[in-house]
């Protein structure tokens, strides 16, 4: 199959929907989008533009003979979704998390295992400058064997992404050390090396349940209400009727090779960006801004303070945020089927990301008891490890 002969269905025309459209850049036609909402007509004009077939379901799509699918619809139905792609023969590029339950995502793996149905799951993340650059220092051995990340996210747009719609809720997303923390996770699990196998929480909701003001806001899209003047986070207004997600999360994890990790979130910070602190047996790196115009910093001499590091490296790339790496996934996944090979993403990655929020929820909210992993099956595991990790 060539590039240029791939017809593409797009599940969901939500607010990530769009980023079906660089699929165009390399080859891909979208013949047909998916979206059961009464406001599908006009978001498919919004999101995709014109000349594209919408159904309602993601059997009527399968029958417009698409060659690949794009999976953008809410979180708890990816794994129905992908499920009946994969088993339809269509190869799939899920948008992350790849699931807000271990089974379902379990689910998704032994399907694509047991219909060899290529899977992709884009966590564009590692494909931002800051991740690949910090990942290449890790690779050269600037700073030794890793062996402790520190991550802190300061997610200053989160009453807007996430408190305003399904986001909110426990039903539809399981929590946001999930539902953003996957991100995270999954490149701390790549700047490791390793996986989590057990982690510790804590967390609470101490802004956004206590704003009266709520709205149904399910006929809009987060671009239709974002608001960079709303600030403090007081002032927001039209909020989902149900929130019971935490709004500030810790968690604390133990890695297959020893690494510990720590992973804390807030969504009412006034800044939007992350730190990732990388430590060695043999120095350290920290990132300061996560895109264009941002520094990585290299301390691998034994000093007090010095604020500039023994080396700087300039991040270049990524001036439109994940914006940027959302192109590269999606030039990889379409070079991933049609010529196969390895992928710097990875669907038991992701599984593995997904598990170990939706884990770090449960101790959060049972008395931050120590919470095991689960491991994917044997087979299930080496299938994927076999074909598709870099």
């Amino acid at each position: 199959m060539q590039m240029s002969d791939i017809r593409i269905g797009v599940i969901g025309v939500g607010a990530r929907s769009k980023l079906a459209l660089h699929a165009k850049e390399f080859g891909g036609t979208i013949t047909v989008a998916a979206d059961p909402s009464p406001e599908g007509p006009k978001r498919l004009a919004q999101k995709l533009g014109e000349g594209i077939d919408l159904v309602h379901t993601t059997t009527e799509a399968i029958a417009h003979g698409i060659d690949a699918a794009f999976v953008t619809s809410p979180d708890d139905t990816h794994a129905d979704i992908t499920c009946e792609l994969l088993e339809a023969g269509v190869p799939v590029y899920l948008e992350k998390p790849i699931a807000i339950t271990i089974d379902s995502a379990d689910r998704v793996l032994s399907t694509a295992y047991e219909t060899g149905t290529k899977l992709y799951v884009g966590h564009n993340m590692r494909h931002m400058n800051v991740v690949r650059q910090m990942h290449e220092l890790i690779q050269k051995g600037a700073i030794g064997n890793v062996k402790a990340i520190w991550t802190r996210h300061f997610v200053g747009h989160g009453g807007d992404y996430y408190f305003k719609d399904w986001h909110a809720t426990r039903e539809h997303g399981t929590g946001l050390l999930l539902q953003k923390g996957a991100h995270d996770i999954d490149v701390m699990h790549w700047l490791a090396g390793s996986q989590t196998r057990e982690v510790t929480a804590m967390g609470d909701l101490m802004i956004y349940d206590k704003i009266s003001d709520r709205a149904d806001n399910s006929a809009a899209l987060m671009s239709d209400w974002f608001d960079m003047s709303i600030y403090p986070p007081a002032k927001q207004r039209g909020l989902n009727p149900v929130i019971d997600v935490e709004d500030i999360s810790m968690m604390l994890m133990r890695m297959d090779s020893g690494v510990l990790g720590s992973y804390q979130q807030c969504h009412f910070t006034p800044d939007y960006w992350r730190n990732y602190t990388i430590i060695g047996d043999e120095g350290r790196i920290e990132n300061f801004g996560d895109s264009e115009g941002g520094v990585i910093k290299l301390w691998n001499q034994r000093s007090d303070w010095r604020a500039g590091g023994d080396r700087e490296f300039p991040i270049v790339g990524d001036a439109g945020g994940h914006g940027d790496a959302d192109r590269l996934t999606v030039g990889e996944f379409m070079k991933f089927i049609t010529e196969g090979g390895p992928t710097d993403t990875n669907p038991l990655s992701a599984r593995d990301s997904v598990a170990t929020g939706i884990a770090a929820t449960e101790s959060l909210r049972n008395g931050s008891v120590p919470t095991q992993i689960p491991q994917v099956d044997v087979e299930v595991a080496n299938y994927f490890k076999g074909h598709q990790v870099r």
